[in-house]
């Protein structure tokens, strides 16, 4: 597997840096795209640089990383090719992969303690797409992602 992107803002940075220490650990790459500090920032610039990454396809998955993951969801499902999953618990960051092959985990930082969040990310690395019915859904999404660029252009 390439590197797996990572970044956050600086109310997720000490969850992050958690996760990173752990990922490391278990041998799992990580490129780290900030922030490096629990100084204020703002996350819509950190969400987009990863969800680039990703969209890109040099990156196959990212974990994002904020207050309440809401913002960073919003940013990154705005970028084509992304499918970024906000999850508060172990069943939906399954599910996330399972049926709707989701490439970036969304975590907020208020709601998912570091134990958990470090289950839930080795959870979403190794559970696969099922594909089947569910590659279905995943095609109208792109499809519904092609119109809507056609029309916005």
């Amino acid at each position: 597997m390439s590197a797996l992107l990572i970044s956050a803002d600086h109310a997720g940075f000490v969850l992050k840096a958690e996760l990173k220490k752990y990922l490391n650990k278990k041998g799992i790459g990580i490129k780290d795209l900030g922030t490096y500090s629990k100084e204020r920032c703002d996350y819509p610039e950190y969400a987009y640089n990863l969800a680039k990454g990703i969209a890109s396809g040099k990156y196959k998955r990212g974990i994002l990383i904020c207050k309440s993951g809401i913002g960073n969801s919003i940013v990154a499902n705005r970028v084509a090719g992304v499918r970024a999953a906000l999850c508060y618990n172990l069943k939906a960051a399954k599910l996330s992969r399972e049926h709707n092959d989701s490439n970036v985990l969304v975590l907020g930082s208020g709601f998912v303690k570091a134990v958990l969040a470090k289950r839930m990310v080795i959870t979403w690395l190794n559970t696969k797409f099922l594909g089947g019915r569910h590659l279905k859904r995943v095609k109208l999404i792109n499809s519904i992602e092609q119109r809507i660029r056609r029309t916005v252009k």
